[in-house]
């Protein structure tokens, strides 16, 4: 069901191993257009915008944006018990991991008197994306919500797509999710035009603009991220999902199988990539694919994901050439099935789920880890959510008389160098008679 690309043999710069399996680049670029006029159209027309756009892309109107409280408190009077209990234990894993993320404040004394301390401060509000489109993901809400809770954000706005099935609600586990988190500021919107509504504000629904937005969603919310990057702080671009599987000869070809679909299931643009030494491991993932596409629900969405120019299997020569090829493409998700994985040799990925009990699906939801990740190739140079993401590095200075008085000559020297001799005044001024 995937194509087969044949490396061996060959060598390829990290620039050719890249261009050997291609993204959906034509559909980011047509999103990223698209996405920017959404996004400035509700700058430009506000709640008007918001309201022309669902109805549009969601089917409602007339709707609610502003999710009323008590649309919060019957979704979670109505949760089934089932789900509850498995977003409590979510929410428990995810808050011990993200409370690690925290850097404690340190203070670094240069010599007597002159000290700087860091600290990290959390920004004041953010809004979280919540997708609401293919699939329901209460799971998001816990991977928004907690680590912004544990970064110290005193200001929590969340937005998800209103449901035609639900008369322009947001989805009732959704609401549940937030509602278990405390979470009282809630949005009846989607796409684009969630992110803009976020960034820039709107008066007629009493949404106040944020200082970071964050959240997965498809193409379209990850390229109006980029819009508005520069007015808001964003986290990584996450958008259509990817799994790249390393695998050699000890692997389970039914779990890469399997794991390949899960992917895969989430977006006809998903990527899902295998890179092997091992043709005959290739030959049997790929005769095990038919059967688990047309046992799973949406067979259809598979299979457009496989048949996309984003879908491989990479045959290469040996585990230093998967290597290679895993840290050129960089990929959201990274499974190693592998006799000796060596993960530290993996410097590039969202996140690393080592051997055959470790599934992405695991990280989806209960790993302690977080699930909003970069795409793209992102991961060369950009981090998952984290608390981190919520957090701003600020170094406090203080030096006293006699600390200053010591680096007074090195401080006129570099200035008068610079040609800002008014640098070295400020400081000689406090020595002055």
């Amino acid at each position: 069901m995937l194509r087969t690309i044949d490396l061996r043999g060959r060598v390829l710069s990290p620039a050719e191993l890249l261009a050997v399996v291609p993204r959906a680049d034509a559909a980011r670029d047509e999103a990223l257009a698209t996405a920017a006029r959404l996004v400035d159209d509700v700058a430009r027309r506000g709640e008007e915008a918001l309201r022309e756009q669902a109805a549009r892309f969601d089917r409602v109107s007339d709707h609610a944006i502003r999710v009323p409280a008590a649309h919060l408190d019957e979704a979670l009077r109505d949760l089934d018990p089932a789900i509850r209990a498995a977003l409590d234990e979510a929410i428990d894993r995810v808050r011990t991991a993200s409370a690690a993320q925290v850097p404690a404040p340190t203070v670094t004394e240069l010599s007597d008197g002159a000290r700087v301390t860091q600290r990290w401060q959390p920004v004041r509000r953010v809004g979280l994306y919540v997708p609401g489109g293919k699939a329901v993901y209460p799971s998001s809400v816990v991977m928004n919500v907690v680590p912004a809770q544990v970064a110290g954000v005193r200001e929590v706005a969340l937005a998800s797509p209103p449901q035609a099935a639900f008369g322009g609600r947001v989805h009732p586990v959704i609401l549940a999710a937030a509602r278990l988190l405390g979470v009282t500021e809630v949005y009846a919107m989607g796409g684009a035009g969630a992110i803009g509504a976020f960034a820039h504000g709107v008066a007629e629904i009493e949404l106040d603009p944020v200082d970071v937005v964050t959240g997965p969603g498809n193409n379209f919310v990850a390229s109006a991220k980029r819009a508005v990057a520069g007015r808001v702080g964003t986290d990584s671009e996450a958008g259509a999902t990817e799994i790249l599987i390393v695998a050699d000869d000890s692997a389970t070809p039914d779990l890469v199988a399997v794991d390949l679909v899960s992917q895969a299931e989430h977006d006809e643009q998903a990527s899902a990539v295998l890179v092997t030494d091992s043709a005959a491991l290739a030959e049997a993932v790929q005769a095990a694919l038919p059967a688990r596409v047309e046992a799973t629900r949406h067979s259809e969405r598979v299979t457009a994901a496989f048949h996309g120019p984003q879908s491989a299997v990479v045959l290469v020569d040996d585990l230093a050439q998967a290597t290679a090829f895993s840290n050129a493409y960089a990929p959201e998700h990274l499974e190693l099935h592998l006799a000796d994985p060596r993960p530290e040799d993996f410097v590039n990925a969202g996140a690393v789920f080592v051997g055959p009990y470790t599934p992405v699906s695991l990280g989806d939801y209960l790993a302690g880890s977080n699930h909003v990740l970069p795409t793209g190739g992102q991961a060369r140079y950009s981090a998952g959510l984290s608390a981190a993401t919520f957090l701003r590095p600020q170094q406090v200075v203080q030096y006293d008389r006699e600390a200053l008085y010591r680096v007074k000559d090195a401080i006129v020297t570099l200035a008068e160098a610079e040609a800002l001799p008014a640098h070295g005044e400020a400081v000689t001024a406090r020595f002055e008679a």
